[in-house]
Order: structure tokens, then C-alpha cells, then sequence
């Protein structure tokens, strides 16, 4: 049962992705012959490897991670608080920090890491790229030998299924069907490419990225038939 998890030991997550260039033209050509190999099925007859590359921050071998917003709830003597950070710069900087997180405050066996499509996307995500740089996988994210009950991870797509497997929710949907206030969003994950890249305003990504955050804790509170958050619980840390 959710709700006899304490709201302190899960972390809230949320992942924001792009191309590992801004160009396809920039890629060493055995990079590009992998890219081709690797989305021949994903693209239709129309879409050249060069078109569709503006979509490679999906991958995790043909992507990086430029921002990671997280969230934790406190109690005080208000209330409950919501705490929203983020992580960005070099990537290697920013996943060693957030690795440091995790092992420091979010490392014991009762805590847990929640995220919308997180098993699918933002787990196994971090993961890869922290190998790929060389960084040594906190126990958060290590899935060798564990069972699945072991897996510390909770995912809010998966617990709106219901064990409907075939099931695909977005976030934003079920936060619409829940009640869950829907913030003003000026952009989506189809621009964040874009937004990095050519406009080159990762605070607009920050935005964006602690946003879903706040959402996914508040599905997460609706899933458990408990209040949501205040805006004045709501704090940037």
C-alpha cells in the first residue's frame, strides 16, 4: 500500500534531455551509421537518419542529461513542505552531484525514487549515461541482483495501470483527470531540444523540468486520496 509509505523517504524526479549535438552533421561518421542501425525501425519511409536526429536525446547513447529537478517532502511544524531543487551544467558535474544526493540523504534501504514513466525513462536513463562518463552507479540506480520487489522505485505511470501493461498515460493527462492544478507550461518535451540548443535558455528548461516535479508529487498524493499541495508549501531550495 502507497499510502503507508512515509512522503519523507521518496525523492521526486524528473529528467530533461537533448541531442548529444546540436546537429547531426556534427557526429563522427560511425556515430551516424549507429544512429541510422539503431532508429531503422523507429522512423518512417519519409524520415532520413538527419531528420530524425533532432529526436536523440530519447536515447541515452545518442543523448545527454541537461537537467535533473528533484523534490522531497518535510514536515514542520506548519505543515508539510515541499523542497524543489535542480541540477544542471556539464553533465558529469551534474550527475556526480545528484549521485551525491542520493548517497547522502536518499541512500538508506527505506528510501525510494518516484518518477512518471520513471522505470522506462528517467531511471534507466540516468543509469546508462553515468556509465557512459565513468561514474560509479549509486545503489538507488544498481539493478544487478536485486528482485523485484527490491527495486527501490516507484512510478506513477505504473501505478495508474493497475497492471494494465498495454496502458500508456502522459503525465498531463493524468493530472488532468485527478484534479491536479495544471501549472502554465510555454513549452513542452518536444522543445526542449530546441530551446537548449538554439535559444540557448536552460533556465526556460529549469522551469519546465521543477514543474513536472511538482506534478508528479502531487499525482502521487492524489493516488494516495490525500490533500494536495499549497503553492506556499511549494519552496525553491
Amino acid at each position: 500500500m502507497i499510502s503507508r509509505i512515509p512522503l519523507g523517504d521518496i525523492l521526486f524526479l524528473d529528467i530533461e534531455t537533448v541531442p548529444l549535438a546540436s546537429d547531426f552533421g556534427m557526429l563522427p561518421e560511425e556515430a551516424q551509421e549507429l544512429w541510422a542501425l539503431k532508429t531503422q525501425y523507429q522512423r518512417k519511409e519519409e524520415y532520413t537518419p538527419e531528420a530524425f536526429y533532432e529526436r536523440a536525446g530519447i536515447w541515452a547513447e545518442f543523448g545527454k542529461i541537461v537537467c535533473i529537478s528533484v523534490g522531497f517532502f518535510l514536515h514542520t511544524q506548519d505543515g508539510r513542505t515541499f523542497r524543489v531543487r535542480s541540477f544542471t551544467g556539464e553533465e558529469k558535474t551534474l550527475l556526480v552531484e545528484f549521485s551525491a544526493l542520493l548517497e547522502s540523504h536518499f541512500g538508506g534501504r527505506q528510501h525510494l525514487l518516484c518518477a512518471h514513466n520513471g522505470k522506462e525513462f528517467d531511471f534507466p536513463y540516468l543509469a546508462r549515461r553515468m556509465i557512459i562518463l565513468g561514474i560509479e552507479l549509486p545503489q538507488k540506480l544498481s539493478m544487478f541482483g536485486k528482485k523485484p520487489w527490491e527495486i527501490p522505485h516507484l512510478d506513477t505511470m505504473e501505478l495508474w495501470r493497475f497492471g494494465d501493461f498495454k496502458h500508456y498515460t502522459s503525465l498531463k493527462l493524468l493530472a488532468h483527470v485527478l484534479g491536479v492544478p495544471s501549472p502554465k507550461e510555454d513549452i513542452d518535451g518536444s522543445m526542449v531540444r530546441d530551446v537548449y540548443y538554439e535559444e540557448k535558455d536552460l533556465e526556460r528548461i529549469v522551469e519546465y523540468c521543477e514543474r513536472d516535479v511538482v506534478t508528479v508529487a502531487q499525482v502521487f498524493l492524489r493516488l494516495r486520496n490525500e490533500g494536495l499541495l499549497r503553492e506556499d508549501q511549494i519552496v525553491n531550495v
